[in-house]
């Protein structure tokens, strides 16, 4: 048996934590175990702040349902998740494709599959808009019968788990796109939200004096056979908070503005957003949601193994 004292514990834990098997795990508690005893020091931690942010912690995992991800809330506000985003861009990629953004916790599987023009519009109201373009591989070429999943807040900033019964879906759907890449759909122009603030994390920003809102977006998941599967949204300019977003989402590459103009628009005359998107070639088969369907999460439910959240290298 030794003393231990400030400086040695960080070593002594690592010595006893080195027969993990798996590598990767062994490598990622390895630097959280670093990482998180100098951030004890650095801020001279006492027992009864850590007892405070256990009892956070704690709050933030007892706030989470089928329908709410409270820690994905929490890794969005603080950075983390675009941080993780912006390091898969940079690797495992032949070719830079579009920019991506985050999945949030609002994504859910299953969306109602909906045709080439059809309307992601369950419960109107408010006039429709389109949104047009092609999806395209990193040489310019047309990606045939790619898989959009799209989903956004309603013309009043509420998402459909917030505005209606969890069982109803609206303002989210299923399309392909066509042989040649191209893709159009109906839908209303979302408005900007406060994210949820009635949890710990509203809290957490609250008292950083942060007004804790988001602009108005689409999100739009993307994927196809051999290719880097795209998690981005669309962000709407002029809206009040596109250059202070709470979660760090916005890129200017992904700003866009509806035109009434737009010679190639499917519906002369309707307000309409043209977007390409582009695709790069999947080259590490690493997936890249920073997030989950809620559902998939909640222990005791299909896809939510806990022995499967770690990575295993």
């Amino acid at each position: 048996m030794q003393d231990i004292d400030a400086k040695g514990i960080t070593d002594t834990v690592i010595e006893q934590m080195a027969t993990t098997p798996d590598p990767r795990l062994r490598e990622i508690m390895e630097a959280a175990v670093r990482h998180l005893h100098a951030f004890a020091r650095e801020t001279n931690l006492t027992p009864d702040e850590w007892l405070k942010g256990i009892a956070f912690m704690t709050a933030v995992g007892q706030a989470c349902t089928p329908y709410r991800q409270e820690f994905i809330l929490l890794s969005d506000v603080i950075g983390l998740s675009r941080l993780v985003n912006v390091m898969h861009d940079a690797k495992g990629r032949e070719a830079a494709g579009t920019e991506t953004s985050l999945l949030g916790p609002f994504f859910r599987e299953g969306a109602p599959q909906i045709e080439l023009g059809g309307s992601l519009v369950t419960i109107a109201h408010a006039p429709e808009i389109m949104i047009y373009g092609q999806v395209t591989d990193t040489a310019g070429r047309g990606v045939p019968h790619a898989q959009m999943d799209v989903w956004q807040t309603n013309a009043e900033g509420h998402y459909d788990l917030q505005a209606h019964d969890p069982s109803v879906m609206d303002m989210r759907g299923q399309l392909r796109t066509d042989e040649n890449g191209r893709f159009h759909f109906r839908t209303v122009k979302p408005l900007g939200y406060s994210i949820p603030m009635d949890g710990p994390v509203g809290d957490l920003v609250k008292r950083q004096a942060r007004h804790g809102y988001r602009p108005a977006h689409i999100h739009v998941l993307i994927s196809a056979p051999e290719h880097r599967e795209l998690v981005t949204a669309l962000y709407f300019a002029g809206d009040a908070h596109v250059d202070s977003d709470t979660v760090f989402g916005v890129s200017q590459s992904l700003v866009i503005s509806p035109r009434d103009d737009l010679p190639d628009a499917p519906v002369p005359g309707m307000p309409s957003i043209r977007y390409d998107f582009t695709l790069s070639r999947d080259t590490d088969g690493a997936g890249g949601r920073v997030g989950s369907d809620p559902s998939k999460l909640v222990p005791g439910r299909v896809g939510s193994d806990p022995s499967k959240l770690m990575p295993a290298g």
